[in-house]
């Protein structure tokens, strides 16, 4: 069944499995705000806990503003949870500030014992460096964008690396989406690297991104709306949506240029995670209908499988084949509101 609040709008959100219990942490905003795109100003993460990634217990608020001049003072957004070596589990979570005309991102970081308590760190854990990425007031654009931290162990053993959604400081304004990065060798001190891919490559910002080691590769997923896609590239790629990129290593660098749509709108966000049976799935947000209209719920899991042919993650069997599990109609990039339920 599809995650949703009955008085609130969901939308990103991030998994962790801790053996036993998955956990969902999510952004959400009330309803009675009226209007779906305030509800960036008013977001807080929320937390949810499943046996089987589809049907969820909420249990409330567990990050939130609480200092109107702290980095986070106005939303606390889109981040990652992982366990450390020592036991603690940590959230690196984006902080928005808004103001009249712009919003400023930066990272931060909570701790828990059990995924379920978290306590925050004072202060953000890094900010843009105007070496590599976009400031605001570089350009139009109205944004420093720095969020939706992604972190995992080096491969080798080498520390710990954060992928970031950014935008590089020069280059066509539409098309200087970056998949930003840092490092730390303890979870704790970070330092600012240049960008894993480079500007120009047809995306105004890559959002939410994810690596996983599936099926013998490394994958990228990233997703972007066609409203972010630079010019030349929104033409023929039916509204944006979920990107994946095979890549040489889970650390980059990735030729994101040569991306391909997983699935187009209204899914975004998209995060990919093993079931209890090993089988890899991905859950995605509804964004936007194309009608507008905004449903603010989180779909239930998709499996997904590496389309050789067509270079990137799909939804859909492989030809030829028929399966019980709810897949897309042919023709189709996912299964439609209707054919989801809805929690009761």
């Amino acid at each position: 069944m599809v995650f949703r609040l009955k008085d609130s709008w969901v939308w990103d959100f991030w998994l962790a499995d801790d053996g036993t219990a998955f956990h969902m942490y999510f952004l959400h905003a009330p309803k009675s705000l009226g209007d779906p795109e305030l509800r960036h100003r008013n977001a807080r993460i929320g937390h949810a806990t499943s046996q089987d990634l589809s049907t969820w217990v909420s249990h409330g608020v567990v990050l939130q503003p609480d200092d109107p001049d702290a980095f986070d003072g106005t939303s606390t957004w889109t981040g990652s949870v992982l366990k450390g070596p020592d036991g603690i589990w940590r959230m690196f979570y984006t902080g928005a500030r808004f103001y009249e005309s712009h919003n400023i991102e930066a990272i931060g970081i909570a701790t828990s014992p059990d995924l379920h308590a978290w306590t925050k760190q004072a202060g953000t854990v890094i900010e843009a460096d105007g070496r590599w990425y976009e400031k605001y007031g570089d350009s139009s654009w109205p944004e420093e964008a720095w969020r939706d931290p992604w972190v995992f162990a080096d491969p080798a053993g080498e520390g710990w690396h954060m992928l970031i959604t950014a935008r590089a400081n020069s280059g066509d304004v539409d098309n200087r989406g970056v998949i930003g990065h840092a490092v730390s060798p303890d979870l704790q001190t970070w330092e600012v690297r240049p960008p894993l891919s480079r500007p120009g490559a047809g995306f105004g910002h890559l959002e939410v991104p994810q690596t996983a080691a599936m099926e013998g590769r490394t994958v990228l997923l990233f997703s972007c709306g066609a409203d972010t896609l630079a010019v030349r590239k929104a033409d023929g790629y039916g509204g944006g949506g979920i990107w994946s990129l095979e890549t040489d290593s889970t650390g980059g660098p990735y030729d994101v240029a040569k991306a391909a749509i997983v699935t187009t709108a209204p899914l975004y966000s998209g995060k990919l995670i093993q079931d209890r049976a090993g089988q890899w799935v991905m859950m995605a947000c509804h964004d936007a209908n194309s009608d507008g209209s905004f449903e603010g719920i989180v779909s239930d899991p998709l499996p997904v499988r590496w389309d050789a042919d067509r270079g990137g993650l799909s939804t859909e069997p492989p030809a030829g084949t028929t399966t019980n599990a709810q897949q897309p109609a042919p023709g189709l990039a996912a299964p439609t509101h209707e054919e989801f339920h809805a929690n009761p």
